[in-house]
């Protein structure tokens, strides 16, 4: 019968550790010629913590078990002719096991542990040449492993929807501007009435929009500005927004041409981000487009001030026009 070592000649008070869990529920695979008495005992000598051994005879009972209960931990014993434990390990991660195994055996260390590791085992033990604490710990430390593989798998899926909850919010903005600009499409161009020279929406499709008729260097340098926008913030542009404001106004673009700009811009930076977060790009953008209308309205503005209230050269003291003679 194998035998753990222990120099504890009695079982002291039990005392908990740091790093390892009071309690661990584990599932014994072993044979009927080899029950599992043994390992059961030796867990109940140490203090360290407390382990709830359940036994089962034959990798048939253990599948059952693990089918019908859960385990912190398995323990299999390699029993070379009567129980393989690398063949009953490889066929339960095939079946999607995925509690952590450990293999005892009383083959050495160096001669087992590699083929237990490529099998799909956590660990190897000896028990003829290790301690009960050793083998708790190697169990616990197997079981931290395997939660925080779950956890990490939790938080990448949820980091993935989290992903393409962005994208489809990004996406619905989108559609929702491009929305916006087709009804002002309709609004000033109804059906009907377009112009031949210039291609309008169709009132059958009302998310087709025409091409914008604007110069390369201005598209390119506003699908600079945004991108330069969403790294910095506001604050640190304020001047190159106003001299783009400047050149909008001079190619007198109107605020519907300046939205269809924006969102085409944005919409190809949003392809190119593919995977990644969109959520922040949005914000930016968003800024950047209130911002720049602000400038442009207030450029128009004051053209519109400067037209119908031109400035008046005023007379020197002393030069007034004399009034007409009153007849």
């Amino acid at each position: 019968m194998p035998k753990l070592l222990d120099p504890a000649k009695t079982k002291p008070e039990r005392v908990g550790f740091h790093g390892l869990p009071e309690r661990l529920r584990v599932l014994y695979i072993t044979t009927a010629k080899r029950p599992g008495a043994w390992l059961a005992e030796a867990f109940a000598s140490d203090s360290g913590s407390q382990v709830v051994l359940e036994e089962a005879k034959g990798s048939v009972a253990g599948l059952a078990r693990l089918r019908d209960e859960a385990f912190d931990a398995i323990l299999i014993s390699h029993v070379p002719g009567e129980l393989d434990a690398l063949d009953l390990i490889e066929g339960y991660r095939a079946g999607g096991a995925e509690e952590p195994i450990v293999v005892l055996g009383v083959q050495s260390e160096q001669e087992m542990a590699a083929l237990c590791y490529e099998a799909g085992a956590d660990g190897y033990v000896c028990v003829n040449t290790t301690t009960v604490r050793t083998l708790i710990w190697i169990v616990a430390r197997a079981v931290q492993r395997h939660q925080l593989f779950r956890e990490n798998r939790r938080l990448c899926q949820a980091e993935r929807r989290r992903l393409q909850q962005e994208q489809e919010e990004a996406e619905l903005l989108l559609a929702h501007q491009r929305k916006i600009l087709s009804d002002l499409y309709q609004l000033h161009s109804p059906c009907g009435r377009f112009s031949s020279a210039q291609a309008e929406p169709s009132c059958a499709n009302p998310a087709s929009l025409p091409p914008l008729d604007l110069p390369t260097e201005l598209v390119q340098h506003y699908r600079d500005l945004l991108r330069t926008y969403v790294i910095m913030g506001c604050g640190n542009l304020a001047k190159e927004l106003s001299r783009l404001a400047e050149l909008l106004i001079i190619a007198g673009i109107t605020g519907r041409e300046l939205l269809q700009l924006h969102t085409e811009v944005l919409e190809e930076m949003i392809r190119g981000l593919g995977s990644r977060s969109t959520r922040h790009v949005m914000t930016r953008a968003d800024l950047l487009v209130l911002e720049i209308l602000l400038y442009v309205a207030e450029g128009y503005r004051r053209r519109y001030q400067d037209r119908h209230h031109p400035p008046m050269q005023l007379s020197l003291p002393g030069f007034e026009q004399p009034a007409p003679p009153a007849f």
